[in-house]
């Protein structure tokens, strides 16, 4: 089990929202049967299952164990990760694009910029996991507090400028067998925890 899937596909996503199906996700932390997840979230054994076929078919959920009770053989499923994100690729025609309004100081664009990162890292580990390779990355998360909007503005030149002279110094145009990296950074206010997530 991975502790973050993404996922890319449109039909996958549709199934993953549905309020059923994202509850039988949660409860397949740990791996469970039909009839074990029906008297968990009171269901149908049989609608239970219907809900596990479509999130197998979508590679949501996969199959751990098979257990046999007397005639009945029961299928041992688990969640193929702890938890989800969804590509903004599951919306193709609507996915955002920086390119349209590059603006560092709006948050929507940064909204922009941050689903290409979940769109772009998404397709990098789907293919490095069919090479059965990693991926190199590299990601920094901290907090800082500011005292005022002066200091917040100043941080952010330094912070810009810093980043420049980092990229002048390594960037190679002419490296032969050179890879393109995005480098991307992100200031914005913390939110508190358990804010928007239905939690506290």
């Amino acid at each position: 089990m991975f502790p973050v899937a993404v996922i890319e596909d449109a039909a996958a996503a549709e199934v993953s929202l549905d309020p059923v199906r994202a509850r039988l996700l949660a409860e397949l932390a740990q791996p469970a049967s039909a009839t074990m997840l029906a008297a968990r979230v009171d269901l149908p054994r049989q609608k239970v299952n219907y809900h596990l076929r479509a999130l197998e078919k979508h590679g949501l959920v996969e199959l751990v164990e098979e257990r046999r009770k007397g005639n009945v053989t029961e299928r041992m499923m688990r969640a193929t990760a702890a938890s989800y994100v969804i590509s903004p690729s599951a919306l193709a025609a609507v996915q955002p694009d920086p390119a349209q309004s590059p603006d560092r100081l709006s948050a929507r664009w940064l909204l922009a910029v941050a689903g290409r990162l979940v769109r772009d890292v998404g397709i990098l580990i789907t293919g490095a996991a069919k090479a059965k390779k990693r991926v190199a990355t590299f990601a920094l998360d901290g907090e800082v507090r500011f005292a005022s909007a002066a200091d917040r503005a100043a941080f952010a030149e330094e912070l810009a400028t810093a980043v420049t002279t980092l990229v002048g110094k390594y960037h190679d145009e002419k490296a032969e067998n050179g890879r393109a990296h995005r480098v991307v950074l992100a200031v914005h206010p913390s939110v508190p925890m358990g804010e928007g997530n239905g939690h506290g």
